[in-house]
């Protein structure tokens, strides 16, 4: 095998699976402890052909009318800031989608059915939105656009036998409040349990025995043996039925395990 043809061995476990969501709301510590961090009210739409997520930088040279001096001068590049965009395909017609994708726009107040676009744009027409992704090892990895407006507009196209798929692209906006700020975060999280497994002991009445965190590919190490009375200790097992003793020194831990004490009559 050739030496520069392998791939790295986590490639798997970094992969973005499927589509992602989009959201209006997202808990950002809630999913990093295990939790969803969203619920069916905070999503936006359903999608078709994707969510393209960018975020490009605009460069100046301030070399490039300086005599002899060569393209692209390290020392001469002036970050001018970022283009922050996100654009999907929704299925939805709804008037808070619709509203959406206009940008400034209002639901009408006495009539929640009719959407009226607006000839001034208003400081609540920005919004913060999230795209979250699932990742192939169980973790996430989320995008928040900040002071995101639409500037695609609305349009939707139909066909016959088809459904009726309404285009929606937005930018994010720098704040003059905050111009520091890239309108743009990133998250690429690991699983809660990421790292580690729990071993817990199951003493069938005995006295209490304390779980185990373990490395992934690591070994629980056998404790202190629990007590019962008129019985005596014979072996912790993997199985409730007790018939697979635990081998403590060759058998490491892939998963959250929990073994069983055996007892025998003294």
């Amino acid at each position: 095998m050739a030496r520069y043809t392998v791939i790295p061995q986590n490639a798997f476990e970094a992969l973005e699976l499927e589509t992602g969501v989009l959201l209006k709301n997202f808990n950002i510590s809630a999913a990093t402890s295990g939790e969803a961090g969203f619920t069916d009210s905070d999503v936006v739409c359903a999608t078709t052909g994707g969510i393209n997520v960018s975020c490009v930088p605009t460069y100046s040279d301030f070399a490039e009318d300086v005599d002899n001096a060569p393209t692209n001068l390290k020392e001469f590049k002036h970050l001018d800031g970022w283009e922050c965009s996100l654009s999907t395909t929704s299925l939805s017609t709804s008037p808070e989608l619709i509203k959406l994708t206009l940008g400034a726009a209002d639901i009408d107040g006495s009539n929640s059915s009719k959407i009226v676009p607006r000839r001034d744009l208003s400081q609540s027409d920005f919004t913060d939105l999230w795209w979250v992704g699932d990742k192939a090892n169980g973790g996430l990895v989320a995008v928040k656009i900040m002071n995101a407006l639409s500037t695609g507009g609305f349009s939707i196209k139909t066909g016959k036998k088809a459904k009726g798929q309404v285009t929606l692209e937005i930018t994010g906006h720098v704040s003059s409040s905050n111009q520091s700020v890239v309108p743009m975060e990133f998250y690429s999280i690991e699983p809660a349990s990421a790292g580690t497994w729990t071993v817990t002991f199951d003493s069938n009445e005995g006295s209490s025995v304390s779980a185990q965190t373990v490395p992934k590919g690591g070994h629980a190490i056998e404790p202190t043996p629990p007590t019962k009375a008129s019985y005596n200790f014979a072996g912790w097992y993997i199985d409730e039925d007790l018939t697979v003793l635990w081998n403590f020194g060759n058998w490491s831990v892939d998963q959250n395990i929990t073994l069983y004490a055996k007892w025998t009559a003294a």
